[in-house]
């Protein structure tokens, strides 16, 4: 069995955008039946992360190096070029 990976979702604020990357991560999940564990966070908050995390996905800018891979989702909120970051995110979880 696949191990559960903690997977951080981030926006500025840490609720709209975050929301929708999440609920679109779960599904991703359930539907390759994949474990994640994610945590709806504020981009600020990230760093308290960095020991346990297994990947990022954020809305907001980063310029922060992390020890696990960054993936930008800002596409979620114009819905152009949505399915290559979900690819992305995919691959990422399948490691």
């Amino acid at each position: 069995m696949a191990e559960t990976k903690q997977v951080l979702v981030a926006c500025g604020a840490g609720i709209a955008t975050s929301t929708v990357v999440n609920k679109a991560i779960e599904d991703m999940a359930k539907e390759h039946n994949l474990k994640v564990d994610l945590k709806q966070i504020k981009i600020a908050e990230v760093g308290s992360y960095e020991e346990s995390a297994d990947l990022l996905v954020t809305t907001a800018m980063t310029k922060k190096e992390y020890p696990f891979p960054v993936i930008n989702a800002r596409n979620f909120l114009t819905g152009i070029g949505v399915e290559d970051t979900k690819k992305e995110i995919l691959e990422e979880l399948k490691k």
